[in-house]
């Protein structure tokens, strides 16, 4: 099995695991306290491996645009993004939740078209009409 199926496999297991920590969390926690925590223990991983592994002096020479690009991204999903999902999981149930959370890619895919000139190929828009019916089919 190659490189990039693994890393898809491994992926999809750990992002599928998540939510049953979150949503056992919240049982004694409110979604901003989730939120710091996740962010605290992103972060500190995140500045030893960045430690472990040379790469602050790489940070430090990239492309002021693209810091910006991550620290937006950072802010939408890493931050604001994650505690609408706390919120949304403290409110309904995860197998509920997660599907629908799962659609962004519909999201992605429409921006992508608008603002980074990708093509709207046939198969992309069987593609979004196939999770619009499962946006309404686990509603």
């Amino acid at each position: 099995m190659d490189t990039i199926k693994i890393m898809v496999i491994l992926t999809v297991i750990l992002w599928g695991v998540a939510p049953i920590f979150d949503k056992a969390a919240l049982r004694g926690a409110t979604p901003l306290d989730g939120t710091i925590i996740r962010g605290m223990v992103v972060g500190l991983i995140m500045i030893f491996v960045a430690l472990f592994a040379g790469k602050f002096k790489a940070i430090a020479a990239m492309p002021t645009k693209s810091l910006i690009y991550f620290a937006l991204s950072g802010l939408v999903a890493g931050s604001l993004g994650v505690f609408t999902y706390f919120k949304a999981l403290e409110l309904a149930p995860s197998s509920k939740i997660i599907p629908l959370a799962a659609t962004y890619p519909l999201v992605t895919a429409l921006l992508s078209v608008l603002f980074l000139g990708e093509t709207l190929t046939f198969s992309r828009i069987i593609g979004i009409a196939l999770i619009c019916t499962g946006i309404f089919l686990v509603k």
